[in-house]
């Protein structure tokens, strides 16, 4: 059984962190280390890890004195994982891990020892409201060749990379980096797949095996309403691009991702989006190289007045053929 280090960053996670922690213990599979890196938290999210790694020799609490943002915070605390470790785990303090999750992931690594990433279904929500996701690969295919992967990726298609709390990842590719995680945005684990998948292939259990938590004070919810997903994904386009698209296939894609980046920067014009949205969204079209207000902006702009015009359009219609009618 090769040890799997378990790695849990948190900030301020008090309120889910014991079940998040009572997962990990749950686990059928039973060599592991569990690290929690305290990023500065002010509640009393250091007191919970420490009373549980009291009862477990297993669980190693690191309490860091200088806040990072929370990728940077991920890249510290898995540079932490033991030198005999082979697979690292990551698990969001708000999320939790179905009993077989290690079992199951480690189970497949070993069978190909060419995967360098496992993934799994994940189920994800909150209150009544909870959906499967990941479920772009088909029943019978357990591994793909990585840059194959990629390549459907970033095409936009089969869609089955996920985030941190549903993916596994072997431990020589986490130390192959000083930054596991290859840029500052909250999409990075999606970056890391490209980075990470050059040279391994990815693997995949068709299984729930966790689920992540969405709440209005986590993370995911915060890059929803700001959709840092879509500026991510851009740049990951142009970045790792070139490594797995042909010539015509980067343009094509480059140009679609791009419009349709301004279409929704436009719908954000008409939604009077504040001052967070425009600042990380200009960060991006800099880095990208495209200016956020030009002539492309103006014409998406242009083109969702209109289509507002005409739904309003369609709308009134509507209620005057219901009104005549009744």
């Amino acid at each position: 059984m090769p040890l799997v280090s378990i790695v849990t960053p948190v900030y301020n996670g008090a309120t889910y962190l014991s079940e998040c922690i009572e997962s990990v213990l749950a686990q059928t599979y039973t060599n592991w280390e569990y690290i929690i890196a305290n990023n500065c938290s002010t509640d009393s999210t250091l007191a919970i890890a420490q009373r549980y790694a009291e009862m477990d020799r297993r669980i190693r609490v690191c309490d860091f004195r200088e806040f990072v943002d929370v990728i940077q915070s991920h890249n510290r605390a898995v540079r932490l994982i033991s030198s005999q470790s082979k697979y690292c785990k990551v698990v969001s303090a708000d999320d939790c891990l179905f009993p077989e999750c290690i079992a199951r992931m480690v189970e497949l690594a070993e069978t190909h020892p060419s995967v360098g990433i496992v993934g799994a279904y994940i189920v994800w929500g909150g209150g009544k409201n909870w959906r499967v996701s990941l479920d772009g690969l088909h029943y019978q295919t357990s591994v793909v060749p990585g840059r194959e992967a990629c390549r459907w990726h970033l095409l936009g298609q089969r869609q089955y990379f996920g985030n941190p709390t549903a993916s596994m990842y072997r431990s020589d590719l986490v130390k192959s980096t000083e930054d596991f995680y290859p840029n500052l945005r909250e999409n990075a684990d999606i970056s890391a797949m490209y980075k990470h998948l050059q040279a391994s292939d990815f693997g995949f259990v068709h299984q729930v095996l966790a689920y992540m938590r969405v709440h209005e004070d986590a993370l995911s919810a915060e890059a929803r309403r700001l959709s840092i997903y879509q500026g991510s994904h851009l740049l990951d386009v142009l970045h790792y691009g070139p490594v797995y698209l042909t010539a015509p296939e980067l343009e094509n894609r480059l140009d679609k991702v791009l419009r349709e980046y301004y279409a929704l920067l436009a719908k954000g014009v008409l939604s009077l989006k504040g001052k967070k949205f425009w600042r990380y969204h200009r960060a991006i079209l800099d880095e990208y190289g495209a200016p956020l207000f030009g002539r492309k902006m103006a014409i998406s702009t242009c083109g969702q007045l209109l289509a507002c015009f005409l739904n309003l359009q369609d709308t009134g219609k509507k209620i005057l053929k219901r009104l005549k009618a009744d």
